[in-house]
């Protein structure tokens, strides 16, 4: 009978909430903008900044899982067209980006979240995949990570089982040995589920139960919950005497 070996994560909306995050991010680096190219608030605003990345992923398509260097290549397109010559609006798009990386980087852990990771990394290979550009090296969750995915670094976002499939071949594990863990119902229970493995559903904000295509195996309204549902879906698979 499996046992299971490996349990991935989600990151952004399961460890924490990202769109607070993204909100101070946006605001650092729209300061730091204001100082550098003042012309990028009156010419860009959100709703346009929004058009031109959609221009810029029809230009190249492959920067739509690689989410750094889209940001970075629409802030070169803005600050170019603000009417900086290429050098100067390559730098500043660097310099603007860097500044947004590390503030999308200061996250505040929903409660309860690194107390699991701690109690799952004992008994199990923990990883992450994630669609976003977080880094959890750089959040320093590399003492319960011990491997990482990203869109970017498969060419591919999940629910494509890319992600699932490098996770399973880096690990060794089956599909039936492994639990994938997030908040959302397509990318992460749907996507999971369709190459094999066992689902946990973090569901923090009371959301509608799924439908039949994607029932997770698991749901939790708490990341406290999270180790006893890896232990029910662990006692699941081991056959009673």
């Amino acid at each position: 009978m499996p046992k299971l070996k490996v349990i991935t994560f989600d990151l952004d909306n399961t460890l924490w909430d990202v769109d607070r995050v993204i909100v101070k991010a946006e605001q650092q680096m729209r300061g730091w903008l204001a100082d550098h190219v003042p012309e990028y608030a009156e010419l860009f605003p959100p709703a346009v900044v929004f058009d031109l990345r959609a221009e810029v992923v029809a230009r190249h398509p492959a920067l739509k899982h690689d989410l750094s260097m889209l940001r970075e290549e629409v802030l070169f397109e803005a600050i170019q067209r603000c009417g900086y010559p290429q050098a100067q609006a390559r730098q500043h798009a660097q310099q603007a980006f860097a500044l947004f990386f590390e503030a999308r980087h200061e996250v505040e852990f929903f409660e309860g979240a690194l107390e699991t990771l701690a109690v799952l990394a004992k008994d199990y290979v923990l990883g992450a995949l994630t669609n976003g550009n977080a880094d959890f090296q750089k959040l320093k969750l590399d003492s319960y990570f011990s491997f990482g995915y990203s869109a970017a670094s498969v060419g591919a976002g999940k629910p494509e089982p890319h992600m699932f499939r490098a996770a399973l071949e880096h690990t060794g594990a089956s599909p039936r040995e492994t639990v994938h863990i997030g908040d959302h119902l397509v990318d992460d229970i749907h996507g999971a589920a369709q190459v094999g493995m066992h689902t946990i559903w973090v569901n923090l904000t009371g959301a509608a139960p799924p439908t039949e295509t994607t029932i997770p195996t698991d749901t939790v309204d708490r990341v406290h919950d999270i180790p006893a549902a890896v232990v029910k879906i662990s006692e699941n698979l081991t056959p009673r005497r």
